[in-house]
């Protein structure tokens, strides 16, 4: 069995690409509010860029609001996509162990994703569930890209800010190869120091696009350590122009183009 990080980089590079694209789709904001033609809408963004992206993270709380609905379109979202990319269930998990472990077989294994993102606030029973299949991998919260990021993560304990202890956490973790870090491309003036810890974990990096990360920093400084830098675009990409699978397509394409002369 391989690894969930050394299956991700194989990925990547079979495509020459590292964008991954957030399918973040609020139906009340399409032409046709109902969820049958919000599914298909993603199918169809699926087909149209599925030959040049190695990578979906795709937000539960876009489909958990819509109850029964929206846990069977996350089950076709994943059986859509099959083994062509990997599947990052965006659902932030963080529970005592017992709730972890049955989180864990929810999305990884009847909902067949690939890697999970998860919140280290409870410690380490409550991400080791989720971590036992070395084939699947989980992108735990470190560096974040919203405002509030900051309440937290950048406080100072025993001479280090709290991101750092995460960090340096996980690499403990990485027995099973299949841990990496969500790190915001906004956070351009820590990535160095974060990159010094984090080693080969991969990043998960959201916040380019709409939030204004820096596309060249986040993969110049992510990609360090013969590590990945995961591109997250969700907005910018869905929102590219009016939308239409034309236009969702035309700017996968454009980031393809900018991600990989900096690869």
């Amino acid at each position: 069995m391989e690894y969930f990080n050394q299956i991700l980089k194989k990925q990547c590079d079979r495509k020459n690409n590292s964008l991954c694209i957030g399918l973040d789709v609020d139906n009340k904001k399409l032409e046709n509010t109902s969820i049958e033609y919000m599914k298909s809408y993603i199918f169809d963004i699926i087909d149209a860029t599925i030959t040049l992206c190695p990578i979906y993270k795709i937000n539960f709380a876009f489909y958990e609001r819509l109850g029964t609905k929206g846990f069977e379109i996350l089950e076709l979202i994943s059986n859509h996509i099959g083994g062509n990319a990997i599947k990052i269930a965006d659902a932030k998990r963080g529970d005592i162990g017992n709730s972890s472990k049955y989180y864990a077989e929810a999305i990884l294994d009847n909902l067949n994703f690939d890697a999970i993102t998860v919140s280290p606030y409870m410690g380490e029973d409550s991400i080791s569930p989720f971590i036992e299949n070395s084939s699947k991998g989980v992108f735990i919260l470190c560096l974040t890209s919203n405002n509030g990021s900051k309440d937290f993560q950048s406080k100072i304990i025993n001479g280090l800010e709290l991101y750092k202890h995460v960090a340096k956490f996980s690499l403990k973790l990485n027995k099973n190869n299949n841990i990496g870090l969500v790190v915001g491309a906004t956070k351009t003036d820590q990535m160095l120091d974060l990159k010094e810890i984090s080693g080969e974990l991969p990043w998960l990096m959201p916040g380019v696009g709409f939030q204004g990360g820096d596309l060249e920093e986040s993969i110049r400084i992510g990609s360090k350590n013969n590590s990945i830098a995961i591109i997250n675009v969700s907005r910018g990409i869905l929102n590219y122009k009016n939308g239409t699978i034309e236009d969702i397509n035309e700017a996968a394409n454009y980031y393809t183009k900018q991600i990989r002369q900096y690869l």
